[in-house]
């Protein structure tokens, strides 16, 4: 059997994927030159990635919006540590859509200087959990843990891929004042899209038509992005086999948590997490009943509030 050994590595504290990435390749990243217009959507994996570059996509390009241009995702956004297709982001026209899951120490340096715009996207950490156990099922060449308890031990200690969640989040937050931030809710964009699409217009200095961001917030709906080729990274299956047959977007519901973790499963993850969440400045709603509170992001013209 496969050991999570064969697949990852830690770099500098922080676990990688070791077939797409390598030592040498991140130590390039400190010197990537950022540029003004940049846009980065950085999340912890599971957070809703593909849903905010799917926004941000209809939001930038009038055919994407409109269905005119056939262009998938992972080109329109694609990664900054993972190169999976070998696209030539020095070379990219502006505005660049750069997608990452890197914490905050490790980006290029010009974005520390608050150059650039970066969408941070956070979500539930019980759900983060739940929805990263059954992507890591195989046929996905991950981290081959069949146990779900095993994996939440995992997960809680930080022994994942992306390595912990909590430092992941608070490392962005404590730090934001560094950066160009936009921090925005999961549950929040759940709970009203048109809300979320509009702060993401403000942060990218976008004024859309009404019927334009109509148009954004219904094709951004989870069942609309399930079936539209360029966003449902269906095509990574059979161009990809890293990640084998497997559904990126699978459910995308908040609260998926209490219908996989037991109740003992759920206090032993209370009982690591609790302290530290608590510590946060800014709680986290379990369920699309409760509002999650507004989270303060850098720069004046970016609060969310």
């Amino acid at each position: 059997m496969e050991s999570e050994e064969e697949f990852l590595y830690k770099y500098k504290g922080f676990i990688f994927l070791k077939e797409e990435s390598s030592p040498e390749n991140l130590d390039t990243l400190d010197s990537f030159e950022i540029r003004d217009d940049d846009i980065f959507i950085i999340t912890y994996p599971k957070s809703g990635t593909i849903w905010t570059q799917n926004i941000v996509s209809l939001i930038l390009y009038e055919g994407h919006r409109d269905g005119t241009e056939n262009v998938t995702l992972i080109d329109r956004a694609p990664w900054l540590e993972y190169n999976l297709f070998h696209v030539d982001l020095p070379s990219r026209p502006s505005p660049r859509v750069i997608s990452s899951h890197l914490p905050y120490y490790l980006v290029p340096k010009g974005l520390q200087h608050r150059k650039g715009k970066i969408i941070y996207m956070l979500r539930n950490p019980k759900d983060v959990f739940v929805s990263s156990y059954h992507f890591t099922q195989s046929p996905v060449k991950m981290q081959p843990i069949k146990d779900f308890d095993t994996f939440l031990g995992k997960f809680l200690a930080g022994e994942v891929f992306c390595s912990s969640w909590l430092d992941h989040v608070e490392g962005w937050y404590a730090h934001r004042e560094d950066f160009n931030i936009l921090f925005l809710f999961y549950e929040e964009m759940q709970k009203d899209l048109r809300s979320s699409v509009l702060k993401i217009c403000n942060l990218l200095g976008r004024e859309l038509t009404e019927m334009e961001v109509d148009d954004v917030v219904d094709k951004a709906t989870f069942d609309n992005m399930k079936m539209d080729p360029r966003a449902n990274y269906k095509f990574t299956s059979s161009a990809y086999p890293l990640f084998g047959k497997k559904e990126f977007l699978r459910k995308g519901i908040v609260g998926d948590w209490k219908n996989n973790m037991t109740v003992a499963q759920s206090e032993k993850f209370d009982r690591v997490f609790k302290e530290r969440m608590e510590k946060l400045p800014f709680s986290f709603c379990w369920d699309i009943q409760e509002d999650p509170e507004p989270i303060y992001s850098s720069g004046k013209e970016n609060n969310v509030g």
